[in-house]
């Protein structure tokens, strides 16, 4: 063969080359084809998530984790007898669980071999030393409300028990909370709990481990470097390390993403997530998801007389125009809301232009204002004369705290109300202020504030009568014996379709009475890297509940023969 080439002239051996060249790509193509054809792309273990954090950790402790930076490597380093999984509670160190009929006795059996990431067993006893020192009014645990009323009993070293002095159907939520090791923690006596190195440097059974910790100049943590651990009872995650590194201001974590050094960033401000997301040329791009968070402005009738007509309150409602409200502050990251839970937004299909929202109802309220006996005065404000009293002005002042987007909420809610015809002005307070000498005190007409709901949809500490004074957060100091009832039931019946109907009847009777004008639900805001696969954040009522799902996102892939992949 290479003898015959060798006889061919230049033109004609260089025509054959390139029939060579084009029979090898042809080939080439062709492979491809068939292996495209009969393979499938598939996650892939490896891969590294460098994520930024607002904030710096303090307490990586499942008892005494408060701020989101705690709380973010607490989720990932730690794990409970139950954990959320597509919006669900499904368990994650217990094997089963059982519920007694009358809804007081929770008994958990532990799957087999549990260990910590140091090899120590994990066992029932683990669990209820946690419990015992979330329990313990010394440590102040930011999770003690949740187990006061349980009593814990070891039955076996698989088998643990808790007793509830009444029903409380949200109680499965609680046991989300994460395990210390008892042969760790034992020993550290409640006055060194707080300093404590591994507060710092955490052991647990949790999908990542630490490997490795950078401090700064005055020791406090910058750097975490995770690493997967293959002692997890499920399948190792396909992200082999998550590296988290700590900003003290959100500016400093979006200069690190914008140069690079780090891949995502989470809880990001609305006016940051707006910015990113116009940016399509960088590596990241912006995803975000409802939080259960209800912002609105609660009335107290028993300071102001004014606010107590209801055909105020329904001509306050009409006039707001949430929609503005929404694309203004929020910058299109929330949904507007019209009632007392997250699910209010969604009930809301139509979306009106801010224009024409603003002035529909603002004419609708000045209707509802003047049938009623209002009238309005040289200066446009309303008045009414009462019997036996002096005339009454439409003039109250709204309280809210010292935050850029609660200001500005407040404002603009103002700037609504004042063109109706109302005389209101806003007063600002920092926040610690506010709560001491204004939510404590109970001394406001109109409160600007936000709630956060919750997983377990449990509403008694804001809306039942026994909550109307502090510390309980009934904040409108609402009362009324029906709603009263229907959150005692909600609070108690395990049947999601029953506690439904009762969201329902709830809703309806709050909107009904407008002891609140509801504004807005926030999205939580996350930059990912484009890299990210099958991240779904699913239902996040705090930040680091997105790593609820972290075990199925992968960054690498592969491809597999069809018949290989199941």
């Amino acid at each position: 063969m290479l003898g015959y080439i060798h006889q061919f002239s230049a033109t004609e051996k260089a025509i054959f080359g390139l029939f060579c060249i084009a029979a090898i790509a042809s080939a080439l193509i062709m492979a491809k084809s068939i292996n495209d054809r009969f393979t499938v792309e598939v996650p892939a273990y490896g891969g590294m998530l460098r994520e930024g954090i607002i904030g710096l950790p303090r307490n990586i402790n499942p008892v005494l984790a408060i701020t989101d930076a705690d709380k973010d490597v607490s989720a990932l380093v730690y794990s409970g007898l139950m954990k959320y999984s597509g919006g669900k509670l499904i368990p994650d160190l217990a094997q089963s669980y059982t519920i007694s009929k009358d809804g007081l006795v929770y008994t958990f059996t532990l799957k087999p071999h549990l260990t910590f990431q140091d090899g120590e067993p994990l066992t029932a006893e683990d669990v209820a030393f946690t419990i015992q020192k979330v329990q313990d009014p010394m440590l102040k645990s930011p999770r003690r409300l949740d187990w006061t009323d349980a009593t814990v009993r070891v039955i076996s070293p698989t088998e643990i028990e808790f007793t509830l002095r009444q029903p409380y159907s949200p109680f499965l939520s609680n046991t989300t909370l994460g395990i210390l090791p008892k042969h760790i923690w034992g020993s550290v006596n409640d006055d060194q709990f707080i300093f404590s190195q591994y507060n710092t440097r955490p052991i647990g059974s949790g999908i990542y481990e630490v490997a490795s910790v950078t401090h700064d100049s005055g020791g406090i943590p910058t750097l975490y470097e995770l690493k997967s651990w293959r002692g997890y009872y499920g399948k190792d995650p396909f992200i082999s390390a998550i590296e988290l590194n700590f900003f003290s201001d959100e500016q400093d974590a979006l200069t690190a993403l914008d140069q690079g050094s780090i891949d995502s960033i989470a809880s990001l401000s609305s006016a940051a997530g707006s910015r990113l997301a116009s940016d399509k040329a960088q590596a990241y791009t912006v995803v975000s998801t409802p939080l259960p968070r209800i912002f609105g402005v609660f009335f107290n009738q028993n300071q102001s007389a004014v606010l107590a007509d209801k055909v105020v309150r329904q001509a306050l409602d009409m006039s707001v125009d949430r929609t503005l409200l929404v694309d203004t502050i929020l910058k299109g990251y929330g949904s507007p809301i019209y009632g007392p839970t997250p699910l209010s937004a969604a009930s809301t299909t139509i979306r009106t232009t801010s224009s024409v929202a603003s002035s529909s109802g603002a004419i609708a309220a000045q209707a509802l204002l003047l049938k009623n006996g209002w009238k309005r005065d040289a200066h446009g404000v309303f008045n009414k004369k009462i019997p036996g009293a002096a005339s009454t002005t439409l003039s109250f002042d709204i309280y809210t705290a010292d935050s850029g987007d609660l200001r500005q909420a407040a404002e603009l809610v103002k700037e609504s109300w004042n063109a109706l015809g109302a005389q209101v002005d806003v007063k600002v307070y920092e926040q610690n202020d506010l709560y001491q000498n204004v939510i404590r005190t109970r001394k406001y007409d109109a409160l600007l504030f936000g709630e956060v709901v919750g997983k377990d949809r449990d509403l008694y500490a804001f809306w039942h009568s026994s909550q109307r004074n502090a510390p309980g957060l009934n904040i409108a100091m609402y009362a009324n014996s029906k709603t009263d009832q229907l959150l005692e039931d909600m609070r108690t019946t395990s049947d999601e379709k029953v506690r439904d109907t009762k969201y329902a009847q709830f809703d309806q009777l709050i909107r009904a009475d407008l002891p609140a004008i509801f504004l807005y639900v926030p999205d939580f805001i996350y930059a990912i890297p484009k890299s990210m696969h099958n991240m779904n954040l699913g239902s996040i009522s705090v930040p680091a509940d997105r790593w609820n799902t972290v075990g199925t996102w992968h960054m690498e892939t592969e491809r597999v023969w069809t018949i290989f992949n199941r």
